[in-house]
């Protein structure tokens, strides 16, 4: 009987944040919804999920920036990410998430509509993203991740929270 190895957290932490860089192995993106679209992100970068509570404020925040919560001693920046990427008036429900990040050793939340599941995703299955012209900034996108039916628009996390427009998260190095 063979034994297959898991890799520890630190071994998974220095996992591919890019198909290319992948080789070959299989990435898992945590699913969520904002407006009509479904987004991913790479699992890795979660840190927790919550629901949206009351945020403080913080004056001349850019708009994007809900304000400030206190995650257990730690002072959290919440994104509303409808806002951030233009995607019409945000609603706060039940099914309304925030998905708490760790990147670059930065805590920010990023509020979403909701949270489907976590897709696991072969190189293969990742298609890279088509210029959008102004309509869409693909710098901060992966590509575009299929899986039968559905088509998840993969956010680079780390190179969009870490851009001077959001300004929460000190440049990664190269």
């Amino acid at each position: 009987m063979s034994s297959t190895s898991i890799p520890s957290p630190k071994q998974a932490a220095l996992g591919a944040a890019s198909p290319a860089a992948s080789g070959g192995r299989p990435l898992e993106f945590l699913a969520f919804t904002l407006g009509d679209e479904e987004y991913g992100i790479d699992i890795q970068k979660v840190q927790e999920l919550r629901g949206y509570d009351a945020v403080t404020r913080i004056a001349n925040a850019p708009e994007f920036i809900k304000g400030v919560v206190n995650l257990r001693g730690i002072i959290v920046p919440i994104i509303d990410m409808r806002i951030k990427f233009a995607l019409g008036t945000p609603t706060y429900d039940q099914f309304t998430v925030v998905i708490v990040l760790n990147i670059g050793g930065r805590v920010v939340g990023m509020v979403v509509d909701s949270v489907s599941d976590v897709i696991t995703l072969a190189a293969e299955q990742i298609k890279p993203a088509p210029e959008m012209g102004a309509a869409l900034d693909t710098d901060y996108l992966i590509g575009l991740g299929t899986l039968e039916e559905r088509m998840l628009i993969l956010v680079d996390i780390d190179r969009l929270m870490s851009s001077e427009e959001m300004g929460l998260v000190e440049r990664l190095a190269a």
